[in-house]
């Protein structure tokens, strides 16, 4: 990848389980391959247990909870998704309040998969255009959101950028969009 995020950190927020795994990996590693600093933030420390579809995969070492994160120390967010892992997030208030934060400090927001159900909890979709796994559509529309059928849909239609994709079939494209998007975030922090 051409593009440089020298001094940009990005927060990937996760629940304590069920991320789908590689839709936290792959950004990560594309975010660590151009100089960007990924941090893991969860609803709780310790570690969080990833997924592979319905089987549990890896687990990884939470950097920071959502009750120290601040939004002010950090470039950019990732939302993985995983079935289990928005469902989580949308229930709980800190998470649906730090992903809002990102959305009215005119940050970038990247979500893949189902992660669009913490979004529509966070009430920022309205306006907006995106995709995400298909069974999310009508929760999408439902919240005021325009939904399209995509690998990768990047909206500017709002106060920030929002970067979505469907499945981990659109992770090469989603990596590249948030790693040119979050380039042109101006200077990190």
């Amino acid at each position: 990848m051409a593009e440089e995020l020298n001094g940009i950190t990005v927060a990937f927020l996760v629940a304590q389980e069920g991320a789908e795994q590689v839709e936290l990996t792959e950004p990560w590693k594309s975010v660590e391959a151009c100089g960007g600093k990924p941090v893991l933030v969860s609803t709780d420390s310790g570690t969080v247990q990833a997924f592979d579809h319905l089987d549990r995969a890896d687990t990884f070492p939470v950097d920071v909870t959502l009750e120290d994160a601040r939004v002010m120390d950090f470039d950019a967010l990732v939302l993985p998704g995983g079935v289990a892992n928005p469902d989580f997030l949308r229930a709980s208030i800190p998470a649906v309040r730090f992903v809002r934060a990102f959305f009215e400090a005119g940050k970038p927001v990247a979500a893949i998969c189902h992660a669009p159900w913490t979004l529509i909890e966070a009430d920022v979709v309205r306006g907006r255009t995106l995709t995400s796994f298909p069974s999310v559509r009508t929760d999408v529309i439902n919240a005021g959101g325009t939904w399209v059928d995509e690998e990768v849909v990047t909206c500017r239609d709002g106060d920030n950028v929002l970067i979505t994709s469907r499945k981990p079939d659109d992770l090469a494209a989603f990596n590249a969009t948030i790693v040119a998007e979050f380039a042109h975030t101006g200077v990190a922090h």
